[in-house]
């Protein structure tokens, strides 16, 4: 070995080559010369021999035993140290040619000597000792230059601890010479630790002289210097004569080493990733701290007992990534799932790369794992919260818009194709504001600017917006700003409600509420009428009884009792149109509701110049029904029919006819009018569908007719006229076997039949009536034309004077107005009733209400066991039937006056 070739001490070398020149010069005088130096030269070959040999072995055992030593820490780093132990084979197979080329110069020399001793007689030349000792001497100089060549540490130590002999990389660490090294113990160079370093070399020594050899990493601290070094060490006895006379030790530096595993042994354990090495047979190697925390173990021992498809929550997923592992050079970020020890499984995200000796044979698995199950937690809340957001935009009523600070749609929710008929798509190039009405655009853009300029935070407007299909919707917008997390206003969002309907209904609510107050105007000035009516027809009748007047008096009294009496049915069916009764169906004659209803309307068919073609049926059965609603239904078509013709031309014709088609009653109400388009058909009698003009209606009126008539059961159709113009066919059940009942009697039809029944003179003769109402002329009227018939009459204005008349006297019929007035405060006419009532204590008279309001039939009301109502405008004739009925039903008995 090379450093048992340097352990020869270069003085002990010196002596000998001194030796062989002196005894050179002498011999002339030393018979035996020759023989003294071929003996020396014999053991000197000897020594050479077993040395070389000794040298190869020595170095290849150490170039063997460091490679195998050092085989795993060097795979453990860049991939470019794992050729460096065969590079220290190639280093010891150079020196072994190295050294049988010194061998040949032994060679060589060893011919001289042999060519001296064949001549004994004839010593060696000066030149050819000249020739030995420069041989001699360059191969010292070759061993040398070769020790010293070696960047490892090379020294050799006799067993008390001496230096023999060092290579310059020792001599550079310690920055001495070799002169000022050699001889000098190794302590001398060397710091005392704690005192355990010589406790652990006397116990390690006696194995060592039994196995000859040592190998181990040993810490090193030089005198003068802080650094601690670490090396490699590989020692190796020095045997001479089959005895241990030294050491030879070869140390690699290995502190750069050492600090990186230091570094990463830090590393790895305060790493937050866990770390894993693992066998491909699922044995674990080593893992760090955070992956022992992550799988919920005690400690490394414990985790490391268990074996890798312990902790694979699914074994196909494991094979799986064995297969990209083998195939790839690393696997990154690929999600799997484990089993912690106490049974919950965690999701982590593994990068791993495969390990692989010189064969290309896997060895070992590593990787780090990250736990990422919070966090694909948090990712399923946040999805479900998008997905929550998303369904509430998406079921949300409102139109949701954002703009960017650019104007830019940056999202629209797709209730977009609802309320504007607009497809998401369609919007991705519609500029801001592109829709808007040209009134409402300029307020639309000044607010939008107050909101990016933070002038405004909330903000609300009302503007119209035009439909795909070119009508104009009303919206109203909320405006509120956008901010991102710095607070910084970045868009505008906007959530719109389609108010067009509310409007609408708006509209219409206020249009009722215009009708109501009209109703209730119309009702009042109607009753206020029915006074000054009834007295006119009263006079005119009275009139007209008279003997004597001539033709011309009689033609005008006749008239205008006929203009009165159609005054008093136009009033009347104001009444009936304004003030409905309550909803009660009942069997009813549809001729009777068709005339009512044309009688409502006839002053506005007249001034249209539009005529109406009504034939009433007598023969048609009833239905059942309310009057009320029913004459609406009817008044509402015949309307329609109207401003159908109005918008065609000046005049026109309405048909309506009604006929029975089996159990069922068909009204049609036709026009010759603009008609409805084919489009618009299937839509007619939907709510807030119109096809007039914007202000020309709201499109509630079919759809209410609509309502109405399948509440009683029916139907209504529309068609569409091949000559132009519409109808409109209602279908109504027909009534059971009752006969029909007619609706409260025109005012016609009641003085027609009140002069058909003759009066009863005898029955109503020498009766007393008391009549209470604050109506001058109806009490003249009643006074007058009562007496004619021979009945006694006190008429009172209040219910004080109608007391003081009753205590006078007693009378068989009692009539009170409903609606008194006394000094300017109404007084209701049922408490006036009860207190004269009250007051004629046994001799109660027959009690008849007076009105202006609608009422039921005096008949009707006497059967339900209620006073009798008398309905104005009224005739003399209509209260003298009325009191006949009274009477009969209560005899009368003779009162004489106090």
């Amino acid at each position: 070995m090379t450093p048992v070739a340097t352990g020869s001490p270069p003085d002990a070398m010196h002596e000998e080559n001194q030796d062989a020149r002196g005894t050179s010069g002498n011999s002339s005088t030393v018979p035996n010369a020759h023989s003294v130096i071929t003996s020396r030269f014999e053991q000197f070959e000897k020594r050479q021999s077993e040395l070389w040999w000794l040298t190869r072995v020595v170095l290849f055992l150490l170039a063997l035993a460091y490679a195998w030593t050092s085989r795993d820490s060097v795979r453990s780093l860049a991939h470019g140290f794992e050729k460096l132990p065969v590079f220290l084979v190639l280093l010891v197979i150079l020196f072994a040619i190295y050294t049988w080329k010194k061998t040949q110069e032994l060679s060589e020399m060893r011919g001289l000597m042999r060519g001296l001793e064949r001549h004994d007689e004839a010593g060696p030349s000066d030149k050819q000792l000249g020739q030995l000792f420069e041989i001699i001497s360059r191969s010292q100089q070759g061993y040398r230059d070769l020790i010293d060549s070696f960047d490892d540490v090379l020294l050799a130590l006799t067993l008390d601890g001496q230096i023999r002999a060092v290579n310059r990389s020792f001599s550079d660490l310690v920055g001495l010479p070799f002169q000022q090294i050699i001889g000098r113990p190794i302590t001398d160079f060397l710091q005392e630790g704690s005192g355990e370093e010589s406790d652990i070399l006397r116990r390690a020594m006696p194995r060592f002289m039994e196995r000859r050899q040592w190998s181990g990493v040993v810490q090193v601290r030089l005198k003068g210097q802080g650094t601690l070094f670490f090396f490699d060490c590989a020692a190796h006895a020095m045997m001479r004569d089959g005895e241990i006379h030294g050491i030879t030790v070869l140390g690699r530096d290995v502190s750069a080493l050492r600090k990186n595993e230091a570094r990463f042994t830090e590393l790895f354990e305060s790493l937050q990733e866990g770390i894993y090495i693992a066998t491909p047979d699922g044995t674990i190697l080593d893992v760090n701290p955070a992956l022992v925390r992550m799988l919920g173990y005690h400690s490394k021992e414990e985790l490391l007992k268990r074996r890798v498809p312990e902790i694979f929550a699914d074994q196909a997923e494991r094979k799986i990534l064995k297969e990209q592992i083998e195939r790839q050079p690393m696997i990154q970020g690929r999600e799997i799932t484990l089993i912690c020890k106490d049974g919950t499984s965690i999701v982590c995200l593994n990068t791993a790369a495969a390990v692989r000796d010189n064969a290309g044979r896997v060895v070992r698995y590593q990787g780090s794992l990250m736990d990422i199950t919070q966090r694909r937690e948090m990712e399923r809340r946040l999805h479900q919260q998008q997905e929550f957001a998303r369904r509430l935009v998406d079921n949300f009523p409102d139109l949701i818009l954002v703009l960017d600070t650019e104007s830019h749609y940056t999202f629209v929710s797709p209730r977009c194709k609802e309320v504007l008929g607009y497809d998401v798509e369609d919007t991705q190039h519609m500029e801001f504001g592109g829709r808007t009405h040209p009134e409402d655009l300029p307020a639309l853009l000044s607010l939008y600017n107050d909101i990016i300029a933070g002038r405004q935070t909330f903000a609300s407007l009302e503007t119209r917006v035009r439909h795909k299909l070119g009508e104009w919707r009303r919206i109203r917008f909320n405006f509120s700003p956008l901010a991102d997390e710095k607070g910084s206003i970045e868009g505008v969002v906007l959530s719109g409600r389609d108010v067009t309907d509310l409007k609408r209904l708006e509209e219409q609510l206020i249009q009722s509420e215009k009708l109501a107050a009209m109703g209730q105007m119309l009702a009042g000035v109607a009753h206020e009428l029915n006074n000054p009516l009834t007295a006119i027809l009263g006079v005119t009748e009275l009139l007209r009884e008279r003997i004597g007047a001539d033709d011309a008096t009689r033609r005008q009294l006749e008239l205008t009792h006929r203009q009165a009496r159609r005054a008093a049915r136009i009033v009347q069916n104001l009444l009936e149109f304004s003030r409905p009764a309550s909803p009660q169906k009942k069997s009813l004659d549809l001729n009777n509701l068709l005339e009512r209803t044309l009688q409502l309307h006839e002053h506005s068919l007249r001034r249209n110049n539009i005529q109406v073609d009504f034939h009433p049926h007598a023969d048609l059965p009833g239905v059942i029904g309310d009057a009320n609603q029913l004459i609406q239904v009817f008044l509402n078509l015949v309307t329609n029919a109207e401003q159908a013709i109005r918008e065609v031309r000046d005049s026109g014709r309405i048909q309506i006819r009604a006929v029975r088609n089996g159990n069922q009653l068909s009204i049609t109400v036709q026009d010759d009018g603009v008609g409805i388009r084919p489009d618009a058909l299937p839509r007619i009698f939907d709510p807030f569908y119109t096809t007039k003009r914007p202000g020309g209606g709201t499109g509630l009126g079919l759809s209410i007719c609509m309502s109405i008539i399948r509440e009683h059961g029916g139907n209504i159709e529309a068609d569409i006229l091949p000559a132009g113009g519409s109808a409109f066919t209602i279908y109504l059940p027909v009534a059971s076997a009752r006969h029909p009942e007619m609706l409260p009697a025109s005012l016609e039809a009641r003085i027609t039949s009140s002069e058909a029944v003759p009066p009863t003179a005898d029955l109503l003769r020498g009766r007393a009536v008391l009549v209470l109402d604050d109506e001058e002329s109806l009490r003249t009227l009643l006074q007058e034309g009562l007496s004619a018939q021979g009945l006694r009459v006190d008429c009172a204005a209040t219910t004080d004077e109608a007391l003081a008349h009753l205590a006078r006297s007693s009378y068989d019929v009692f009539l009170c107005d409903l609606h008194l007035s006394s000094a300017g405060i109404m007084v209701d006419g049922r408490e006036a009733a009860s207190r004269i009532l009250d007051a004629a204590a046994a001799q109660k008279p027959a009690l008849i209400y007076m009105t202006g309001d609608l009422v039921e039939s005096a008949h009707a009301t006497a059967a339900f066991g209620e006073p009798r109502c008398l309905q104005k405008p009224f005739r003399v004739s209509d209260v003298l039937a009325l009191l006949r009925d009274a009477i009969a039903d209560a005899p009368a008995e003779t009162h004489h006056i106090r």
